[in-house]
């Protein structure tokens, strides 16, 4: 046929390269298309140096100069931040040290001063940095990554409010235009990335879309201009006959017995030492005599029970090392000759071998009991207390039975074993492992086994007597057939070189063949390598003995390059060019083809030049022009005699292949397996395979075994084998051989990188695709450089020359991947590692900007609908307008105290009228972390400390009214009696965390920046903080000389005011609320007295809050609903509240929950900080817990400014269901910064439903109910009831019109207690007027809205509530704020971090931002720092699989890294500004291509 042309296989004459199996050809391909990318600058990972010190399994240190630079700054954690910035040049930069020492801070008035893992706040920790201040001032640069410019301008804007630079700052310093640190390295990294990501990628498949639910993932449209089969259907080819054979004899004992009995004395098998010396020579008398004892023993001297322990049939184990072939092949042939089927397999080492499990599972499901060893290998193996052999994992139960000679029997004198004839019964089982890793057995009949050794005997012209060298494993596979069971059937005499002795001196076996004068020998690609390496050594070997030299494994892509180079080499020791003869076996076909020496009749060898390209097709083209993507291969010789041979296609039915197509090679002839042992589903399909024409004829009425091997029938009728079905890749339906992978990979300069030429490659399914996956061992010595520039080589070599880009590339210390038996890699356990996260790499690139191509199509938005006709539309599909309310307020209260309450519009009023009426009720509790009462405040001594407070302002203070006054103090009743105190007063208070003594650098200045930005006038504390505050640590993180006026509260004298101040209207400002949102942004609102009395009056309506009630509250009392319950509620409804500061729980995690059972309270309220600190740390305790009981609790609120957390709070109920907590106590409320209560669940009215929504729907913006547990649904939990007085409607946030029933969109709120607006310095009211006055666009457009900036929906579900309406149910989705905006949809962080926290058992926290619309996930590890870059490759899938998105950076840091505030919630622009300015002190930072 014209379309292949070949010539004799030529022999490449020069400098072999000293590498494994590497074709210079092959190298000069790899060079060339490097060659093609000049050194493409790409972001290098940067990892911590601890994480370099990876000593490979050898215990190898590396010099002290190796990966990382001496200037490299030490690591230090406490204290200050170091920088650790990789490249060696580079030190820590100096806009780097001004930023730490200057002026800054991390969150604000409500983040936490220690993150709740129980440490105190290492500076480390919260990052100084000015991330409040630059919400937008890293504008993003247009997407690079999908080609659309994002919109950026949202609705709400951005903008903080608060532009202050704290001072210390010198702003020009710290960025550019677009907010890129000037000089942060990670900024630079990322433009790398940038820059790379931007070249043109391979085009994208074509994708569509269906409906925006059903983002189709694209279907590989095939290319029309892809090579196609051109040729004819190929015919079944037919092998010579098997010749008649005179005294062949009857089955393959016959023939031991024969030669056993007549040519005692002839030698069978010498078995070498580790030094190369002969130690015992088998005879064939020997083995007869000694396999006759075994047979005898194995049947009558092992009992059980006075049961013979086997019976003819069963299968037998047998384990024998490489080194001892001689009492193998008496266990053998024991067996065959007592009738039991031996399953020969490694000796197991430890219990955790690689692939040891499966071959257990083979074990059990082949009911092996008995495995048969020496005594040597019996010592060695790990036994358990008993002294006994431990039972490896999932293996059965063994009895371990040594066959030395002093444990075998005579056979009695009137037995004989039965010499059958060969027969379809089962003679052995030989075992392999499959891709995935599982391990089958495959039954091979004595007769398949005698028409076996027949037909290598007649391919190889064996003859009687003839000296064989067996390098290989002769447990299986061909060492197996040469050397164990033809070589008998010809009384041939075979020398053993064992694995042990090749690793130490790999000419041994050519030495043999020169001492032995052997005619032939047995051995794969790697020994003729091995023994290229050492050859100088040897001036006087000789191979003109041989005859053949069998490669075993010539199927392999780079047995062509051994060949030739041994050949080149040894041509003038008397090697002859004919005498190489590469051969294809498979363990389910045995041996499949073999070259024959021409004197045997063979043709001249061949060798095709194949276009790799085409190939990945499956197409057959010689390759002319591309001198790159070539793949050059060897014939394997001619098809076996007595069998016919057809090729097939791969998938699906077996058709016949074309002449120049490529396909499976399936074989029917006598000698082939019959099945896998008990597994007949996937029997059938290999081992009784019809092969059929175009047509669907079949080709014969004979099955055909499927052999695993792919490839074509070339000319002179001579196989070629292209690749294996085992290491076949399809990605984006081409194919591509993971053997051709690695032959490229190795090809790559500098070949020494690759530790032994150690590499695995696989594919993994990712996102319906297989992803090419490529780990190597790296050289002990590697430095960090060489090893990244090997990457970035490796990648664009397999890039050029197979036009496939790979997914992951990870590299492992030296000697730390599986291994199998004899050495290689144990590739299925490796990928079993990869994906569980178990491998360990020392260095991982990610690639998947280039090798995803089949992502859905990014949203284009459609042209928006206005809201008039939203409205319409709903009508018509009767859906309800969201809109819902709260009771009403007015509803008055059913006694005279509780109506009289009402009437007060002031707070102050309610204080003064409760301490005329009820001076000794008790109104607050306050617990230390034993548990004891430290404070108590009954009404009167509340009005009287405030009364001290208000004389202490006007007399020191010198305050007029209206002033801001600034409150620092630890929670506690001081911090209630000074609020009252400016209220008497007429000043505005400000509550203020108080800074952590031990981490000043990061919370002073958040205080100052509170007490600046109110314009405070004064500062109420404690001695000790107001020493703290004006001390010398103080100074070094604020300038101390700009405090504004500071008063200490502890020792006021009694003086009685003379009129406690009245302000003239409701509306006036009774205090301010400073928090920080997670967005980063500082702000204050105002709160009129009108809205602080109606904030009371809902809760007490909501929780039914009496005089007589206990309340106990775990919260922080600076901001937010927090601040209310714990200030505010008890004075206006006169219940008594427990006070428990969160920060107790750190020194007593049961505090809160043993209060509540000590006090028996019914309602009491915690943040999610709390919740988890309970959860995790009293988890394992509950017994120890068994005084707490929590059944008097009717309602359990966690205080919130987010979506309900779920998982947490059904694992608290679930945890303390035991001590009596009701599944329905627990609720969530919900407030944010224009109203800090919306929701609250309160004691009556229905439980809070869940509901499941689909996730790709709610990307689009749209809510679609879905059942629990279905495909991407998401659970969302209601966020209690609506409070009384506050109505909700759901807006369009664009078009700002009404939305419908369970539609997605912006939830706007309506109250009496409203924040009146923000507090701001710069007069920014105008930014954000609209969030506190936005009125409808159409509909009813006269009420006025707060924005509240989160996006939810309202569902009307079937409840009732407590008026008999149909209850409203309001879900909150997540901040608009912190939303990304990704390939046109919408996702929530929250969402990706909860399948990122699912992807590997180390990560305990999670948090993702964009930059420059990467996607950045950091993660925190909780375990060793090795594990780190394992999770590189699960974060990416698992965010490809369920999110769609491709990362860009992941960072992996220690846990607590991540800044919490006090509610519990991540601050991800905090997180984000640390990361840019290189503050993290990352273990490593992984940057995807």
């Amino acid at each position: 046929p014209q379309y292949l042309l070949f010539g004799p296989s030529s022999v490449h004459v020069g400098a072999y390269p000293f590498y494994p199996f590497f074709m210079n050809v092959h190298t000069e391909a790899v060079q060339a298309a490097l060659a093609k990318y000049k050194e493409r600058k790409m972001p290098m990972p940067s990892k911590r140096r601890s994480v370099l010190v990876h000593s490979s399994v050898e215990t190898y240190t590396p010099p002290d100069t190796s990966s990382a630079s001496e200037d490299e700054g030490s690591l230090r954690r406490q204290g200050r931040i170091t920088s650790t910035p990789f490249q060696s040049h580079s030190n820590v930069e100096p806009w780097l040290n001004r930023v730490i020492q200057g002026s800054s801070t991390s969150s604000s008035a409500s983040s936490t001063s220690s993150h709740p893992g129980g440490k105190p706040a290492a500076a480390s920790n919260t990052f100084p940095c000015h991330s409040y201040i630059s919400t937008d001032n890293h504008s993003a640069p247009p997407d690079v990554t999908t080609g659309l410019v994002e919109h950026l301008h949202h609705e709400r804007p951005q903008l903080a409010s608060v532009r202050g630079v704290p001072r210390g700052y010198n702003s020009s310093i710290l960025e550019t235009a677009d907010g890129v640190p000037v000089n942060s390295r990670v900024s630079s990294k990322i433009q790398q990335l940038l820059n790379t990501l931007k070249r043109p990628k391979r085009p994208p498949l074509k994708e569509f879309f269906v409906d925006d639910f059903e983002e189709l993932l694209e279907v590989q449209q095939p290319d029309p201009n892809q090579p196609k089969p051109e040729g004819n259907q190929m015919s079944v080819l037919k092998g010579e006959p098997l010749g008649v054979v005179t005294n062949w004899p009857p089955s393959l004992l016959a023939a031991l017995q024969r030669w056993g009995t007549t040519q005692p004395k002839s030698p069978c098998l010498t078995a070498l030492d580790t030094t190369g010396k002969a130690i015992y020579t088998l005879t064939y008398g020997k083995l007869w005599s000694r396999s006759l004892k075994l047979a005898y023993t194995l049947l009558n001297k092992l009992t059980t029970r006075n049961e013979p322990l086997l019976k003819p049939g069963d299968r037998v184990a047998l384990v024998f090392p490489n080194s001892d072939p001689v009492m193998f092949m008496v266990a053998f042939y024991g067996c065959l000759l007592a009738e039991l089927i031996p399953v020969p397999i490694e000796v197991p080492l430890t219990r955790k071998d690689a692939g040891s499990q499966q071959i257990g599972f083979l074990l059990g499901s082949c009911g092996v009991t008995l495995a048969l060893t020496t005594d040597a290998c019996q010592k060695g193996l790990p036994k358990a207390q008993t002294g006994e052999v431990v039972t490896f994992k999932g293996w059965p139960r063994l009895i371990w039975f040594v066959i030395d000679g002093k444990h075998l029997a005579k056979p009695a004198k009137d037995w004989h074993p039965q010499v059958r004839d060969a027969s379809a019964e089962i003679a052995y089982i030989e075992y392999k492992t499959s891709k995935e890793g599982s391990t089958v057995g495959i039954t091979i009949s004595h007769a398949s086994m005698l028409a076996h050794c027949h037909a290598l005997t007649q391919a190889c012209g064996y003859s009687e007597a003839e000296t064989l060298t067996n390098v290989l494993d002769f447990k299986r596979d061909a060492g197996l057939w040469h050397g164990v069971l033809t070589s008998v059937m010809n009384r041939m005499h075979v020398i053993s070189i064992p694995y042990a002795l090749m690793k130490v001196n790999p000419l041994s076996w050519i030495q043999k063949v020169c001492s032995y004068k052997a005619r032939v020998a047995v051995v794969k690609s790697r020994d003729m390598h091995w023994s290229l390496l050492a050859q100088r050594d040897q001036r006087d070997v000789s191979l003109s003995s041989l005859r053949m030299l069998i490669v075993a494994d010539g199927a392999n892509p780079w047995s062509i390059s051994s060949c030739d180079a041994f050949l080149n080499v040894f041509q003038s020791r008397g090697l002859r060019p004919e005498v190489i003869c590469p051969c294809a076996s498979s363990s389910e076909a045995l041996t499949v083809a073999i070259r024959r020496p021409p004197e045997l009749g063979g043709p001249p060898p061949g060798k095709a030049v194949l276009s790799m390209n085409c190939l990945s097709f499956g197409v057959i083209r010689v390759d002319t022009e591309e001198k790159l993507s070539i793949l050059t291969v060897q014939d394997v010789g001619q098809i076996m005699p007595g069998a016919n041979v057809c090729v097939v296609k791969v998938d699906g039915t077996p058709y016949l292949c074309k002449a120049d197509e490529v396909g499976e090679i399936c074989v029917n002839s006598g000698a082939t397996g019959m099945a896998y042992f008990g597994l007949l589903g996937i029997t059938k399909n290999v081992f009784e395979a019809i092969p059929v024409t175009a047509t669907g004829v079949p080709v014969s009425d004979q099955p055909f075994t499927r052999t695993g091997l792919l490839g074509f029938v070339g000319p002179d009728y001579l196989v070629f084998v292209v690749g294996k079905l085992d290491g076949l890749m399809t990605v984006s339906g081409r194919r591509h051989n993971a053997d051709d992978v690695v032959a490229t990979a190795l090809a790559v300069e500098p070949m020494k990188f690759v530790y032994r030429g150690r590499i695995a490659v696989f594919s993994v399914t990712v996102l319906h695709d297989d992803r090419i996956v490529l780990v190597a061992e790296q050289r002990p010595d590697a430095s960090e450089e060489d090893s990244f520039q090997w990457m970035s080589r490796v990648l664009q070599a397999i890039d050029s020359i197979h036009q496939v880009g790979v997914y992951c590339l990870a590299l492992v210390p030296a000697n730390t991947l599986p291994k199998a038996p004899l050495g290689g890699i144990h590739v299925s356990e490796t990928k079993q590692r990869f994906l569980e996260g178990a491998l360990h790499p020392c260095n991982v690139l990610m690639c998947p900007h280039t090798c995803v191509t089949n992502l859905p199509k990014p949203r284009q938005k459609q042209p928006d609908v206005g809201p008039a006709s939203m409205i319409v539309g709903n009508l018509v599909a009767g859906k309800r307008i969201a809109q819902a309310s709260g009771r009403d307020v007015t509803q008055l209260e059913d006694n005279d105290q509780a109506r009289k309450v009402m009437q007060f519009l002031y707070l102050a009023d309610v204080l003064q009228w409760r301490a005329q009426t009820t001076p000794d009720h008790p109104l607050f509790l306050l617990l230390n972390s034993k548990g004891t009462v430290t404070s108590t405040a009954s009404c009167i001594q509340l009005h009287k400390r405030a009364e001290r407070v208000a004389v202490a302002l006007m007399e020191k203070g010198r305050l007029n009214v209206g002033d801001h006054v600034a409150l620092v103090y630890p929670p506690g009743v001081d911090l209630i009696a000074t609020f009252y105190g400016c209220l008497y007063a007429g000043c505005i208070p400000i509550t203020v965390r108080p800074p952590h003594p031990q981490n000043l650098a990061t919370t002073l200045p958040t205080v100052k920046m509170i007490v600046e930005v109110s314009k405070s006038a004064c500062i109420l504390t404690t001695q000790v903080i107001m020493k703290l505050l004006k001390s010398k640590e103080a100074a070094a993180a604020v300038d101390i000389k700009t405090w504004p006026t500071i008063l200490d509260t502890d020792d006021m004298p009694k003086k009685k005011l003379a009129n406690i101040f009245r302000p003239a209207s409701p509306d006036m400002l009774a205090y301010l609320d400073f928090s920080v949102s997670t967005t980063g942004i500082l702000a204050g609102v105002k709160m009129s007295h009108a809205a602080t009395s109606a904030l009371c009056r809902s809760i007490k309506l909501q929780c039914e809050l009496y005089p007589s009630r206990q309340i106990a509250i775990c919260l922080d009392p600076y901001c937010g609903l927090g601040f209310a319950l714990w200030c505010l509620c008890s004075v206006y409804s006169g219940h008594q509240s427990i006070l428990v500061p969160p920060l107790e729980l750190e020194s007593n995690v049961s505090l809160w929950l043993s209060a509540v059972s000590q006090y028996k309270v019914r309602v009491t309220f915690c943040s999610y900080s709390v919740m988890e600190m309970c959860t995790k740390g009293l988890g394992t305790q509950t017994d120890m817990l068994r005084v707490i009981n929590l059944s008097c609790v009717r309602t359990c609120m966690v205080v919130a400014e987010e979506r309900p957390r779920i998982t947490l709070t059904q694992s608290f109920s679930k945890l303390f269901k035991d001590l009596g907590l009701s599944a329905r106590a627990v609720s969530t409320t919900f407030g944010c910064r224009v109203n800090v209560a919306i929701c609250l669940q309160g004691t009556a009215g229905p439980d809070p439903t869940t509901v499941y929504v689909d996730m790709r729907a709610l990307r689009h913006d749209r809510v679609r109910l879905v059942e629990r547990g279905s495909p991407h649904s998401l659970p969302l939990m209601e966020s209690g009831k609506i409070l009384p007085g506050v109505k909700v409607i759901i807006a369009h946030t664009e078009t700002k019109g009404p939305l419908g029933d369970s539609h997605l969109g912006e939830i706007w709120v309506s109250s009496p207690h409203n924040a009146t607006g923000y507090y701001t310095v710069y007069g920014e009211e105008a930014l954000h007027a609209d969030h506190f006055t936005a009125r409808l666009s159409f509909g009813d457009t006269q009420t006025i809205w707060a924005r509240t900036g989160y996006l939810g929906f309202l569902r009307r579900t079937e409840l009732t509530d407590a008026s008999g309406e149909r209850h409203d149910a309001l879900y909150v989705v997540g901040s608009l704020d912190e939303t990304l905006e990704l390939r046109g949809m919408r996702y929530h962080p929250i969402d990706i971090e909860t399948s990122v926290i699912r992807a590997h058992k180390s990560i305990a926290e999670c948090a993702v931002f964009t930059w420059t619309n990467l996607l950045v996930v950091v993660v925190e590890l909780e375990g060793s720092e090795q594990e780190a870059l394992d999770l590189v490759a699960l974060v990416t899938n698992v965010v490809l699989e369920e999110h769609y998105l491709i990362v860009g950076v992941v960072v992996i840091v220690d846990p607590g890294v991540i800044p919490i505030n006090s509610r519990g919630e991540k601050q991800r622009m905090h997180l984000r500004d640390g990361f840019l300015a290189d503050q993290l002190d990352p273990i490593y930072v992984a940057y995807n291509m």
